[in-house]
């Protein structure tokens, strides 16, 4: 099944939601005009449909291949990925001063979304490399910065993140790979890592791995860890690839999803470089500082994970609602001449329905927080910068987790509209679930999102950036009981469970956060066992509060206040349609989920009878 990127919810999605008219007109955008926006949507939208929708079932099928140490990639990648470098997408968000393009994060936003919705595993390799452009433009020296921003912004050269090793997945305490100084500056870096994504491959002349490792002289534990630039080619002094540094592959993963994307073993100073034993590293910043370091990376690529999830979301949607207008299955439940389209049949609506509110909810989630952080780097006014900064903060571990668990839902959802077809791996239904399954681990599982999400943005500020955001809800409450008063009894109706149900939510997320400030002197134990269940909650609230936004604008469209509105009436009435949905049948799990984060103790002390620990 063909992908087409959904042009216009993205479009109204940035308009009306993510304020782009306000993110246009900051300093430092004066480039970025509405008709540039335009283009590059126009323009992405031509090139993933054509150039990267095409490959997600071929790298499925025909994975990425190791051989002695090389990797070759699915048939196809290495070529697109030379136009995707060519085209300039690499740089589409990073400064004008490194070769970029300096467009707002929420217009970049966009084109991610929509090359992770064209091909997952193809995507991947981009997504770590802005993460370490954006490491070394933040903490890197002057020398790293000129050695290597230039080429990755370019899309020349590639980048990886590597924490994780056999004894060290996400207590990284434990990392055990060691640096050891060198008279002339350098370190020689040895030690093994995993699960490292791109960590080797033929689509670009080399590969640059920022590497979490230990000094010699380094304190135990995570205080000890200091980040390095480690390159599979030393850089010649002309800028091109080089010496062959003493970093290889020593195998590829065997996965469950995402099989185009090569998922490395790297082994650092096996001594069959032509640098001799040892790769050699260049120091990031200060010694001891890389894991304070590597968090810059670590939240661009969280937030950049979340929309993989809306865009993975997405993929299975458009794949499931054509299916479901194709398939020809039974009879209508009032009564029909024979068989209908089984989109007809009110259960398959449902999970239809279900899929398209999850995936626009994430989306719009995704958007807004982009555009925050343009906000909090751009706006002129240190207040509104500070207060944007303080919700994108918050909003991270919300767009990961929620996002990505959405994906699994919505993909699941996707198979089970199939049938017993959905399980059959030629329809490609069941390629959109195994995907979506690692979303919710990598960059960091839900319960680690969670985690951060209570420890370090709630427990921290003792709720006050959650009840700032609560008093922007209201708002919107307000403003759905205006669209009632002139709305016709049928709209009035979806109106108000809208925004009756969006209050409930609120109230639950109160509650929520009244439990865990009581809780979390005397028993943190019970507030963290309440921690993902917390997430999916905020997840779903923030969500409700986009659609109930975009539901004011549809309503106020239709209504033919705005009559130069650019947004067909068709579009605007199923927008309004899902917007009603999610306030049906998504908001109220937010009641659910309170109380279960409110009965963490009691969860607590059934691990305990259980014996599970």
């Amino acid at each position: 099944m063909s992908y087409h990127v959904p042009i216009a919810d993205i479009r109204f999605t940035l308009k009306e939601l993510a304020g782009l008219d306000e993110i246009l007109a900051l300093p430092g955008y004066e480039e970025a005009s509405a008709d540039v926006v335009d283009a590059v949507l126009r323009e992405n939208a031509r090139f993933v449909e054509e150039a990267v929708a095409p490959l997600n079932r071929i790298g499925d099928r025909e994975p990425a291949v190791w051989r002695d140490g090389a990797v070759t990639t699915p048939p196809g990648y290495a070529a697109a990925y030379r136009t995707y470098a060519e085209g300039g997408w690499q740089g589409l968000l990073h400064p004008l001063a490194w070769g970029g393009q300096g467009l707002p994060k929420v217009v970049a936003a966009t084109a991610n979304e929509n090359i992770n919705s064209a091909c997952l595993a193809f995507s991947l390799c981009p997504l770590l490399t802005d993460g370490v452009i954006e490491a070394l433009l933040t903490v890197g020296s002057q020398t790293l910065r000129d050695t290597y921003v230039p080429n990755l912004v370019s899309g020349k050269w590639t980048g990886t993140m590597n924490l994780t090793e056999p004894q060290a997945g996400s207590d990284l305490a434990q990392i055990a790979t060691r640096a050891v100084p060198q008279p002339d500056g350098s370190y020689r870096v040895s030690g093994q890592k995993i699960f490292i994504t791109y960590g080797e491959h033929d689509m670009a002349e080399n590969i640059v791995h920022l590497v979490l490792a230990r000094t010699p002289d380094a304190p135990r534990g995570v205080k000890g860890i200091s980040l390095f630039v480690v390159p599979k080619f030393l850089p010649a002094a002309d800028g091109a690839p080089g010496t062959r540094n003493d970093v290889w592959c020593a195998s590829l993963e065997h996965k469950l999803g995402i099989h185009g994307s090569p998922t490395a073993v790297l082994i650092y100073g096996g001594g069959k470089g032509e640098v001799g034993e040892g790769a050699i590293g260049y120091l990031v910043g200060e010694e001891n500082r890389g894991l304070e370091y590597m968090f810059i990376m670590m939240n661009a690529a969280r937030y950049a994970v979340g929309q993989q999830g809306v865009a993975l979301a997405e993929r299975a949607t458009q794949q499931a609602l054509a299916y479901a207008r194709e398939r020809v299955q039974g009879r209508a439940v009032e009564g029909s001449s024979g068989p209908v389209a089984i989109v007809r049949h009110p259960d398959v609506q449902r999970m239809l329905l279900t899929m398209r509110a999850l995936t626009e909810g994430g989306r719009s989630l995704s958007y807004v927080t982009a555009a925050a952080l343009d906000l909090a780097n751009h706006h002129p006014d240190a207040e509104t910068r500070d207060r944007n900064r303080a919700f994108y903060e918050f909003m991270v571990p919300v767009v990961k987790g929620f996002c990505t668990e959405s994906a699994v839902e919505v993909a699941s959802l996707g198979v089970q509209v199939h049938g017993g077809m959905g399980y059959i791996e030629e329809t490609g239904a069941a390629q959109h679930y195994r995907d979506a399954r690692i979303l919710p681990i990598y960059e960091g599982t839900t319960a680690i999102q969670a985690n951060d999400l209570i420890g370090r943005k709630l427990l921290r500020d003792g709720g006050a950036t959650a009840r700032r955001i609560q008093q922007e809800m209201r708002g919107t409450l307000d403003a759905l009981q205006a669209a009632e008063a002139t709305a016709d009894a049928e709209a009035a109706a979806g109106l108000a469970l809208l925004r009756g149900n969006l209050a409930q939510a609120m109230q639950a997320q109160q509650q929520a956060l009244e439990f865990m400030a009581r809780t979390a002197m005397g028993n943190v134990r019970a507030v963290f066992a309440g921690s993902v269940p917390f997430l999916m909650l905020s997840g779903i609230l923030m969500a409700g509060w986009q659609m109930g936004r975009a539901a004011v604008v549809c309503h106020r469209r239709l209504e033919g206040a705005d009559a130069a509105s650019e947004w067909p009436r068709e579009f605007l009435r199923n927008k309004l349609a899902t917007a009603f949905f999610f306030g049906a049948h998504i908001l109220p799990r937010a009641a659910a989920l309170s109380a279960v984060v409110q009965a963490g103790a009691v969860a607590d002390t059934c691990a305990a009878y259980a014996d599970i620990a």
